[in-house]
């Protein structure tokens, strides 16, 4: 029974190693960033003069001359899988896979960053109230800015790398949220601002959760360790 406990123990994937104090460092860089960044592209849109207005009026231009049938089907993939309620499933499911796994930390961690995803866009996007373009074959409610498919698409996917720091995740994930951004302007959901502003939004939420939570977890770590040189031997 024992040697049978022990190979079950031994079977059990490890958990992602926590993350050092560079790492930290390295994010909070990206934090403070896409924090900049998105504060440049609001301004850019909602500035007194607009002056991103002619880059959205020209790419939403350029994705009405490529549109076509084929296009449109591959569009809606995405689209259709970065939706709420297929998120909200899929989040369900990683978070319920991690916690079978016995990853609390990385469950919560993939919670926390997907709804302070949610926290953020969609108030903001109720607020601005940004028209959409007049072609949308999507949603035609005025909540443009930002992209919410495009900010919870860029928050998984930065969590995700976070965590299990695997270079295919980089890349994949990279790959994943350009598909989400363009979709969503070929649909003619968003401008092309609403969709940068939703990536940098994602970063941002992404970010701000690992952080928190792997600051907590390195705290902890180094009281359990000061405790545990601190506690006499036994005689």
């Amino acid at each position: 029974m024992a040697t049978s406990a022990g190979r079950s123990r031994r079977s059990r994937p490890a958990p992602p190693p926590a993350a050092s104090r560079r790492s930290r460092r390295v994010v909070l860089s990206v934090l403070v960033s896409a924090l900049i960044g998105f504060a440049v592209v609001s301004w850019l849109s909602y500035g007194r003069k607009y002056l991103a207005e002619p880059v959205d009026l020209w790419w939403s231009e350029l994705m009405l001359e490529q549109r076509s049938d084929v296009g449109l089907v591959l569009a809606w993939i995405p689209a259709v899988i970065g939706g709420p309620i297929p998120m909200l499933l899929i989040g369900l499911t990683m978070v319920g896979t991690f916690l079978y796994l016995r990853w609390k930390v990385v469950a919560l961690t993939v919670a926390a960053a997907m709804v302070t995803s949610v926290a953020l866009a969609a108030p903001l996007a109720a607020v601005v109230a940004r028209t959409r373009p007049e072609n949308s074959l999507a949603e035609t409610v005025p909540t443009s800015f930002p992209s919410g498919h495009t900010a919870m698409a860029a928050t998984v996917v930065l969590v995700l790398a976070l965590i299990f720091r695997r270079w295919l995740l980089w890349v994949l994930g990279a790959l994943w949220v350009v598909a989400m951004g363009w979709c969503r302007t070929y649909l003619q959901a968003h401008w092309l601002t609403d969709v940068v502003a939703g990536a940098l939004l994602g970063i941002i939420a992404g970010a701000l959760a690992w952080l928190v939570i792997e600051t907590i977890r390195g705290r902890r770590a180094r009281v359990e360790r000061d405790t545990s040189v601190a506690e006499p031997l036994p005689s």
